[in-house]
């Protein structure tokens, strides 16, 4: 039950998924933990150094774990490892002798920490095959279909609305590719003591890199060959850079669609339901809520992503405590917002609200210009001046732009087929059928479904 009589993170209740939540939640962590002390006790038991009946008293209490009672010691002791050693000792009275036997703290809050970080991210990759699945379909179905383009929030030259997409999609496929890729590079501490020397565990055992890689194995994740106390902050730093990038992917997506939702562009809309509420001062709007959440936590996760740059760079020698704090707080919280971030993005690309009616006004009211480039590469193919033709076009479109602004029909064709330095190399039925929007769509529909061809064959 949440306690609302003190501060709670809104990531406690209302961004990212249950699923993450419970990843970086502080049961999960003093399981992780438990598990690791578990662990090496059981490797320790092999050399004789746990007897059988501690072993079987710490697996027996494994996860009888009372947080409340760890924080209470941690009042008094001012060191959550210590605290959470205590605990478990309280309750394992038979083996509680042998916890932690050779470890230092970060033996076990970064290992553990390195786990959390590599499920979070199989939770981020799921999330992101889902995104890309949506954005697929739009893809396929309107590779072909014609809108214009836009420069500078300025209408340029026609692209195809599958197109567009597919520029999303593609930032994606390279986060999905990026990310893929650095899961098989995540590495942790491992089992290195103190100062990275292993040399608790050398005295112990007598072959502490066999320990460390039996116990490693347990947890699913490699050691770093080098390291001081911690694991290399070098690491948080690559996984604040995947969650960075898949933030700005997802940015850009939403604030494109924030432009296309408002009403002098009216191309798209993200969904809106039935009870939604958008204003409540102005019933009539329909806010991209959404899409400005999105945009939001992208903020957020950007600069929260800063904390990995800083402590990458300034832990000092083997290790300083002045990175703590912050990994505590903004490790969870980007993969809670990206997660959140994702799963909107989904929704939205899902029951995305498609106007081919506004798109096909802009495209017939815009598009006409866009003939100008071609007009230049014909009329100077048959012996015009590219100088000169080029200052024909532009008093054309300027002859054009004042009634196209007000709402008239674009007269542009009209004004072409008066001009005779250009009838002198192009005709009128030639200059009518070089203004179809579909003639000035180059390679972008069989490269958007070429795109789909990729994301299909990588999920």
């Amino acid at each position: 039950m949440s306690d609302f009589k003190n501060y709670q993170s809104p990531f406690s209740y209302r961004y990212g998924s249950e699923k993450m939540r419970q990843i970086f939640s502080e049961e999960n962590k003093y399981k992780i933990w438990r598990k690791i002390w578990v662990e090496m006790a059981r490797i320790q038991s092999e050399e004789g150094l746990v007897k059988s009946e501690e072993l079987e008293d710490l697996e027996k209490n494994q996860n009888n774990i009372d947080i409340e009672r760890i924080l209470e010691i941690e009042k008094e002791t001012s060191h959550d490892v210590v605290a959470a050693i205590k605990e478990f000792a309280e309750v394992a009275k038979v083996g509680g002798g042998k916890i932690h036997f050779g470890a230092t703290s970060m033996d076990i809050v970064d290992n553990a920490d390195s786990v959390r970080a590599k499920q979070g991210l199989e939770i981020i990759e799921e999330d992101l095959k889902k995104v890309l699945k949506s954005l697929a379909k739009k893809i396929e179905k309107y590779a072909d279909f014609p809108a214009i383009g836009y420069t500078h929030l300025q209408p340029a030259e026609p692209i195809t609305l599958g197109y567009r997409f597919a520029l999303y999609a593609q930032d994606l496929m390279w986060d999905l590719k990026l990310l893929q890729d650095l899961n098989k590079q995540i590495k942790s501490k491992g089992f290195k003591g103190a100062v990275g020397t292993q040399a608790s565990y050398e005295k112990i055992l007598g072959n502490a890199q066999d320990f460390e890689g039996k116990l490693m194995e347990k947890l699913g994740i490699e050691p770093v060959l080098i390291a001081g106390q911690v694991t290399p902050r070098k690491m948080d730093f690559y996984i604040s850079t995947i969650l960075s990038s898949i933030a700005q992917s997802l940015y850009k997506f939403a604030f494109d669609l924030r432009v296309l939702q408002s009403p002098n562009f009216g191309e798209l809309q993200e969904p809106f339901g039935k009870s939604q509420v958008g204003s409540s001062a102005m019933p009539f709007k329909k806010n991209p809520i959404k899409s400005e959440q999105i945009c939001s936590l992208a903020k957020l996760v950007l600069s929260l992503s800063r904390n990995a740059d800083d402590n990458a760079s300034l832990s000092l020698l083997e290790r300083t405590l002045d990175d703590s704090a912050n990994r505590r707080v903004y490790i969870p919280e980007m993969f809670l917002a990206v997660d959140e971030m994702l799963n909107s993005a989904t929704k939205i690309v899902d029951g995305l609200i498609i106007n081919e009616a506004k798109i096909q006004e802009n495209l017939e009211r815009y598009a006409p210009f866009s003939v100008t480039e071609e007009i230049i590469i014909e009329t100077v193919k048959k012996g015009a001046d590219r100088q000169k033709m080029h200052e024909v076009l532009r008093e054309v479109s300027m002859e054009a732009w004042p009634l196209v602004s007000v709402g008239e029909e674009n007269p542009m064709l009209e004004l072409l087929q008066k001009r005779e330095e250009i009838l002198e190399y192009i005709s009128s039925d030639e200059l009518a059928a070089m203004i179809d929007p579909k003639n000035h769509l180059g390679t972008a529909p069989k490269r958007a479904k070429e795109l789909v061809k990729e994301i299909t064959a990588a999920l």
